[in-house]
């Protein structure tokens, strides 16, 4: 609980305590402090066994402490029945960047998967055509004669 207080601290906390309530009252203070930390812990663990006994039988081994969310990361992230290690090694990087291109430039993805070092010479060879689409293309520009679009709403 008060893991970062130095010694310094400490005495100087003790000094404060016996200024502030005089040598006479702090056995008294001290006494009363330590009544009441305990109280309030004895309070708390029959809060967590009522909540234990009302989850059930499945919940026995129910900690408290899973629900802070960086133990609960932690917790099912070292848990390997969610198969994540399968999934992580499973998923190749550069097949799926591959298959996004080919999504994009409206290549088959099948026929670029089993010729990978064909597909550059084939996309060579078919230029600009062939479904593929043009980003660098520009908007056509209106004719001289021509009148561009008037839109009531934004005047």
């Amino acid at each position: 609980m008060f893991n970062d207080i130095g010694p310094l601290e400490l005495v100087a906390l003790v000094v404060l305590a016996v200024l502030v309530f005089g040598p006479d009252k702090l056995p008294k203070v001290i006494q009363d402090v330590t009544r009441t930390i305990r109280k309030i812990r004895e309070f708390s663990d029959s809060a967590k066994q009522d909540i234990r006994q009302e989850l059930g039988p499945e919940f026995k081994d129910f900690e408290f402490e899973d629900l802070n969310p960086k133990t609960f990361i932690r917790k099912q992230m070292e848990n390997d029945e969610l198969g994540l290690k399968e999934l992580r090694n499973g998923f190749d990087l550069k097949k799926e960047m591959a298959e996004v291109t080919d999504a994009v430039h409206g290549r088959d993805p099948e026929s670029s998967a089993s010729s990978s070092s064909s597909s550059t010479a084939s996309s060579s060879s078919s230029g600009s055509g062939g479904g593929r689409v043009d980003m660098a293309k520009k908007p056509e520009t209106p004719a001289a004669e021509d009148r561009p679009p008037f839109d009531a709403d934004a005047t």
